[in-house]
């Protein structure tokens, strides 16, 4: 039996995760979390290797991009993505309730040292789970953020390349799998011709 890719999640959906988490005992890691996920693209290896020194520029404040390196990456795939500013104002506000550190992991463990990958994925699983939404994984929000991106590819003036580079995948194919098709936009198109 094949495995389902992770399920690109709507809007909507993702507005309810995040009022979800908002609930959570860490409310600011959780909102950080999600954000890394769904607005830069990270997966769950990323999210638990990050640390203060890869988000915050050389005055300590919480810098334009985020630069993730090699050794956090999957294969070795470091880039730099530039932080949505939804993604940037909650990391500047996680770093303050932190005691501003120049280092360490930017989501702590409930022993203050870094999260495994492996809790990040149980993380979002039960996330999911208490929202009831189904076919989801820690992967989900990698996938929306290249979907929505892919999308809103002619508004930008980008490319796929674009999109390949901010995913860390050394092929074009590898991205292009990840795009979810719209059946909506799929016949206006059609409409169009």
């Amino acid at each position: 039996m094949e495995r389902q890719p992770a399920k690109v999640l709507q809007p909507a959906d993702v507005r309810r995760l995040l009022r979800h988490v908002t609930r959570q005992r860490y409310p600011d890691r959780a909102l950080v979390m999600v954000l890394l996920s769904f607005r830069a693209g990270l997966r769950a290896c990323e999210i638990s290797g990050l640390r203060w020194s890869m988000v915050l520029a050389s005055n300590q404040r919480v810098a334009q991009q985020i630069t993730i390196v090699r050794s956090i990456a999957k294969r070795g795939s470091g880039r730099r993505i530039p932080l949505h500013p939804e993604l940037k104002a909650r990391l500047a506000r996680l770093h303050v309730a932190e005691g501003r550190p120049v280092d360490g992991p930017v989501i702590r463990s409930e022993r203050n040292g870094h999260m495994t990958p492996g809790s990040v994925v149980n993380w979002f699983r039960a996330a999911y789970d208490q929202l009831g939404l189904t076919d989801c994984s820690s992967h989900s929000g990698r996938r929306t953020f290249i979907t929505m991106s892919a999308r809103l590819l002619a508004k930008s003036g980008g490319s796929l390349r674009d999109i390949q580079e901010l995913a860390g995948h050394r092929s074009l194919t590898t991205t292009e799998r990840y795009i979810e098709g719209d059946r909506d936009a799929q016949r206006r198109l059609i409409n169009l011709l």
